[in-house]
């Protein structure tokens, strides 16, 4: 199903345009992220003023005078004075630096021991990671506030000791995180591919594996960053930190003590903290976004984006009676330089009750993006630029998506390529079939069971009752796509779209879904628009044909005429291919047997 998308054509986007991959693009895609452009000024600002506090503070942070407590905010002092009489700008710029400091610290500690060590337990497994998740366990069922305390009572009330038993305790948050990832992906054919290969064990964590953890881990980032932040102020709040020390939960608890006669003294403290840990999220989530979709436009952007509403064709006119007729149609995909790529140009397509149309092509000639069309479903930056899609005679294309969901199920049904892939591994395959049809067809739970039951008899599946209660990693490949099959048909629907049905199915089990397809077009009079490469499908199965390359339509006609007398090249070409009639290979023999023949 993954033909024909532009982020797969490697040298069509102009030199000139930044990689949206490389740090340089990330950066400018982040910064025209509002709500990451935002959040990363307000951190910098926040920052900035902790960093350069010696140079912009109007005083030091304990420089005080009693005689200036309780002070308004003057041209001098721009928040005023606290109660001792001290600048309460310079304690927040100067506490910026022991809260954050400490924040910093507790972060580098958890990432330190939290982050290999999940990795090497997540990637090898073992003893190590038995024993990991035991003291992981261990060190999460303690209670961090209480043994903070304690930590305080015996280390004394250094906040960067306090930080780095913090730091102790939040590491399992990032194991666990780690270790769950990297023991799904290591699963992953690309990785045994990887391996396969020659690359070493680290190479292919580096590669493989930290791409995938990246995206979870700035988050979890962001969110123990603000949990150390406000475990440090609740601390100081508390009143058992660092003592004189300028932080800002000291400030909170100082603010609070003479909230009566001064509350305008919890407003700073509280807005630092706010802001801090607020633009710290917003940050993170910004930043994920940008790294996981590389390929495409900030969400924001695309959003915000006007669509240019598609051409009505109206020189060729949709045939009489087709329960679909395509015309025209052109889809096209917007890149990060603002340009679009057209994949598929200007075609037609018909297919009448009762009809099955093969629409046949090599990998990435725009046969699925078709598909996608008709179905309303293309991928966020793909659109039809031009064009009408008619089903039943209602045009589709520019259809409100409540509209278009109202056609898909009841009037055109999709049955896509790689079934396993395509059904919920947390939910019995009953309930998969139940659920379209309680939503669409108003029925009770007792009739979408007996629906459901009669659905996979009509598919052929041996024991339905069993077949109901059983999950997906519990059945076949063929079975999965039979029970794909019997969703499509759930509904009764009138136009069925089939992506490559028997795509990594044996050769006995494709015929048996190749049969079943037939039996149910000719009993319920389906129209059946084929998506395939498989000439051989197309002879069995189909009643016209539809040649496509490039995102264009070569040649339409009955699969008599296309397969016995191909007008175009490519089609030849396509039949030439096929090894049906070539001759038998010899039987191998050793080197030594063949020189002796000769």
């Amino acid at each position: 199903m993954s033909e024909n998308l532009p982020a797969g054509e490697a040298g069509a986007s102009r030199p000139s345009a930044p990689d949206p991959g490389s740090a340089g693009g990330s950066l400018r895609r982040l910064l025209r992220n509002p709500l990451g452009a935002i959040s990363a000024g307000v951190l910098l600002l926040l920052v900035a003023g902790v960093v350069l506090a010696p140079l912009l503070a109007p005083q030091a942070p304990d420089v005080s005078s009693l005689g200036d407590a309780f002070a308004a905010p003057d041209g001098a002092h721009p928040m005023g004075m606290d109660s001792a009489g001290r600048d309460i700008l310079s304690r927040i710029l100067y506490g910026g630096r022991n809260t954050l400091g400490g924040a910093v610290v507790a972060l580098a500690v958890a990432l330190a021991l939290g982050v290999p060590s999940g990795l090497y337990a997540g990637y090898y497994g073992g003893r190590f990671d038995s024993v990991a998740n035991w003291a992981v366990n261990l060190v999460m069922a303690l209670p961090a506030m209480v043994v903070l305390l304690a930590s305080r009572a015996i280390l004394g009330p250094d906040v960067w000791v306090l930080m780095i038993v913090l730091g102790v305790l939040v590491a399992p948050a990032f194991f666990r995180l780690v270790r769950g990832i990297v023991a799904n992906v290591r699963k992953e054919l690309y990785v045994d591919a990887a391996k396969v290969s020659g690359l070493s064990d680290t190479r292919i964590v580096a590669r493989h594996i930290l791409i995938v953890v990246r995206g979870p881990l700035i988050i979890q980032v962001a969110l123990v960053a603000g949990i150390a932040i406000g475990l440090q102020a609740g601390l100081e709040f508390l009143g058992v930190g660092s003592g004189s020390a300028a932080t800002w939960g000291a400030m909170l608890n100082e603010a609070f003590q003479n909230i009566q006669r001064a509350p305008l003294l919890i407003l700073w403290p509280g807005l630092a903290l706010g802001l801090t840990n607020g633009s710290l999220v917003l940050l993170a989530g910004a930043l994920r976004d940008v790294l996981e979709d590389r390929g495409g436009e900030p969400a924001g952007r695309r959003r915000g984006r006007p669509r240019t509403p598609p051409t009505p064709v109206v020189d060729r006119p949709s045939e009489p009676g087709a329960l679909l007729s395509v015309r025209g149609l052109t889809v096209a995909y917007a890149r990060p330089d603002g340009t679009g790529k057209e994949v598929v140009h200007g075609i037609d397509l018909d297919v009448h009750p009762g009809e099955i149309v093969g629409l046949v092509g090599e990998s990435g000639s725009g046969k699925t993006q078709t598909a996608f069309s008709v179905l309303g479903i293309l991928p966020e930056d793909g659109r039809v630029a031009s064009g009408s899609v008619m089903i039943k005679g209602q045009q589709v294309v520019g259809l409100p998506e409540r509209a278009h969901r109202a056609l898909r199920g009841g009037t055109v049904a999709y049955v896509p390529q790689e079934p396993m892939s395509n059904l919920d591994p947390a939910f019995t395959i009953g309930s998969q079939l139940m659920e379209p049809m309680r939503h669409v067809l108003g029925i009770s739970r007792k009739e979408a069971a007996d629906r459901a039951l009669d659905l996979l008899r009509l598919v052929e599946i041996p024991d339905p009752a069993r077949t109901m209660r059983l999950y997906p990693h519990e059945i076949s490949g063929g079975m999965a796509q039979r029970v794909l099959i019997a969703g499509a048909m759930s509904c009764d629907p009138e136009l069925l779209i089939a992506d490559e049905p028997t795509t990594a199915l044996d050769v006995r089990v494709q015929a048996e879904i190749l049969g079943l397809l037939r039996r149910l077009q000719q009993e319920r009079g389906l129209g059946v628009l084929l998506v395939t490469h498989n000439l051989g499908v197309v002879a069995d199965l189909c009643d016209r044909v539809a040649v496509m390359s490039d995102g264009r339509i070569l040649e339409t006609g009955t699969t008599d005429q296309v397969l016995r007398s191909p007008r175009d090249p490519y089609t030849r070409t396509l039949l030439g291919a096929v090894l049906d009639e070539a001759p038998v290979r010899a039987p191998w023999q050793p080197r030594e047997a063949r020189k002796t023949t000769a």
